[in-house]
């Protein structure tokens, strides 16, 4: 029973931490204010992560494992729609679940590293764009479109969790909305909240 709770506890930090990198960048985000934000003392947080450098390479190995949790789901799937669809459900999900890690993970995309920030995910990256099967240096309307998708995931995820949202609500929108910039049309939506057809 501890160790779940450990892990949880060990979750909630580093989705947290995430966010902050996210939106302040690593130089300006301190172990204070992220164990600020979790509530818990500068000397707790360090309890978890010894220093800095440990709990933003802790935050970038969950987005990592994460991706390629979701990678691992789809890549015995052939390139198509119920691929795209399959990896989109399971993104969503973690979107919803993980904001913070969703944070991190997209602005890795749009921002490049400050001098002190160490390793970066450009790994995630290329790990996101396989799930889709899409190779990032051909440019392609395909790669457009997963660009699309993913940028339009992660803004309206964050939104839902910034507005404390009925998350399971907006699921099936979003879905829809990243199949929509996918390519592939939805006729109707399901009465299963949590489903789309296509």
């Amino acid at each position: 029973m501890a160790h779940v709770h450990r892990q949880q506890v060990d979750e909630g930090i580093l989705d947290r931490a995430a966010a902050l990198f996210a939106q302040h960048g690593y130089d300006h985000t301190s172990l204070k204010t992220v164990a600020d934000s979790v509530g818990l003392s500068k000397a707790g947080l360090l309890h978890h992560y010894p220093t800095k450098e440990a709990l933003y390479l802790a935050t970038q190995q969950s987005v990592r494992a994460q991706g390629q949790r979701v990678f691992d789901q789809v890549a015995d799937l052939p390139p198509g729609p119920a691929r795209d669809r399959r990896a989109l459900e399971l993104l969503t999900d973690v979107a919803l679940d993980r904001p913070g890690l969703v944070a991190q993970a997209f602005s890795s995309l749009t921002t490049p590293p400050s001098d002190g920030e160490p390793d970066h995910l450009d790994d995630i990256a290329t790990l996101v764009f396989a799930t889709f099967a899409v190779d990032a240096a051909q440019p392609s309307e395909r790669l457009v479109r997963v660009i699309g998708a993913l940028s339009a995931l992660a803004v309206l995820s964050l939104s839902v969790n910034r507005a404390a949202g009925e998350k399971t609500m907006w699921r099936p929108h979003i879905l829809a909305t990243c199949l929509d910039a996918l390519g592939h049309h939805r006729r109707t939506l399901s009465s299963d909240p949590t489903q789309v057809e296509a």
